[in-house]
């Protein structure tokens, strides 16, 4: 192989069409934008979601919920995940602290704590929120509930 034989791969080199150059081109006259209208001139731009007239899609559905601007949102930590991170990691109190540090929640979530598996351990847990089943399991293991 020389320096003069070399070559790009067949297929990986593409010649940019040129538009408008004259009918020997093949691609002279209306440059493949068909006659007149709209949509031959420069500068043509569709409305988004513009249906040539016809009532578009996002006005022929109906509207319908609610979001309300004032819902504060909880995740969700049931007593079973507290007990496997207390088996894991052997605290005796569960804070916000602790439970960012191991993946359970985000900097800013706000924590519920919910009933659902079973705790056996006596556990000081810190949250923002407990259902009252929750609080009910926790003070029957010899636990301590505190709301943030």
């Amino acid at each position: 192989m020389k320096l003069h034989e070399l070559k790009p791969a067949k297929g990986s080199v593409f010649r940019k069409v040129r538009l408008g150059r004259g009918h020997g081109s093949g691609k002279g006259g209306t440059s493949t934008r068909g006659h007149k209208g709209a949509k031959s001139r420069s500068g043509y731009s569709q409305k988004l979601g513009f249906e040539g007239g016809q009532m578009p899609l996002q006005r022929r559905v109906p509207k319908f919920g609610f979001k309300n601007p004032t819902r504060v949102a909880y995740k969700a930590i049931n007593l079973g995940d507290i007990q496997a991170l207390v088996d894991k990691t052997g605290a005796t109190a569960v804070t916000l602290e602790l439970l960012r540090q191991n993946g359970m929640i985000a900097k800013k979530d706000l924590v519920k704590v919910l009933s659902k598996g079973t705790l056996s351990s006596a556990v000081e847990i810190s949250a923002h929120a407990f259902s009252a089943s929750a609080i009910q399991n926790i003070e029957k293991v010899g636990g301590k509930v505190i709301k943030l």
